[in-house]
């Protein structure tokens, strides 16, 4: 009997311990460089690494495209969508200058809101980080 009880308290335990896994949210994500110069790096391509911290371990770890949406846009998270950007970024997080465009864009990666601020825009970002990219 005292097994059967030993056993139905550890089921418990890894019930309660998985139910609170699912609460896991992203606090905040932070991008490696903070900033970078296109021309430091080969073919003009930069490497950007999203990085996110939860309210529950494991934390901080590394993000990848299906955690985090990659974007050029402004300070406040919301992604440029159609416009003309000044620089291109593909969903690795590996982003390079548009042709021309000398001055510097700002990359994005986070979570994608589900308010949509101007319908001409791209989508707003929730729980974001941004880093510089400086263009020749």
């Amino acid at each position: 009997m005292m097994r059967l009880t030993t056993m139905s308290a550890g089921l418990l335990l890894l019930f309660a311990i998985s139910g609170c896994s699912s609460s896991r949210q992203l606090q905040s994500v932070s991008l490696t460089p903070a900033s970078a110069d296109a021309q430091n790096f080969p073919n003009g391509q930069v490497p950007f690494v999203a990085n996110g911290t939860f309210n529950n371990p494991p934390s901080p770890v590394t993000l990848t495209s299906k955690d985090v949406l990659w974007c050029v846009g402004g300070n406040t998270g919301e992604c440029v969508g159609n416009a003309n950007p000044g620089a291109k970024l593909d969903q690795n997080g590996v982003a390079q200058c548009n042709p021309g465009f000398i001055g510097k864009a700002t990359i994005l990666a986070g979570t994608q809101s589900s308010i949509m601020v101007n319908p001409d825009s791209g989508p707003q970002l929730k729980v974001f980080g941004l880093a510089s990219l400086t263009c020749p």
